[in-house]
């Protein structure tokens, strides 16, 4: 595998997933994480997450589980 293969995350297709369950936009999403859990994402951070090129902090798994009222656990696939 080159290193233009690999993923920064494995939660980016659940979060997409879980998000579109909730019928809320990215722009909607992040500021929901920024008010309610103080993680400043931006749209296209969220969109990179969403695609597994950016990796996630622990602290931004718990805040992005809380708003897609979701587990960590299954974010991870577990």
């Amino acid at each position: 595998m080159s290193l233009s293969q690999v993923k920064g995350n494995i939660i980016g297709k659940r979060v997409k997933e879980a998000r579109q369950k909730l019928g809320i936009s990215k722009v909607e999403f992040a500021a929901t994480l920024c008010v309610d859990h103080s993680i400043n994402l931006e749209r296209v951070q969220i969109s990179t997450i969403e695609r597994g090129i950016r990796s996630v902090k622990d602290k931004e798994l718990d805040a992005i589980a809380r708003v897609l009222e979701v587990t960590p656990n299954w974010l991870m696939g577990w």
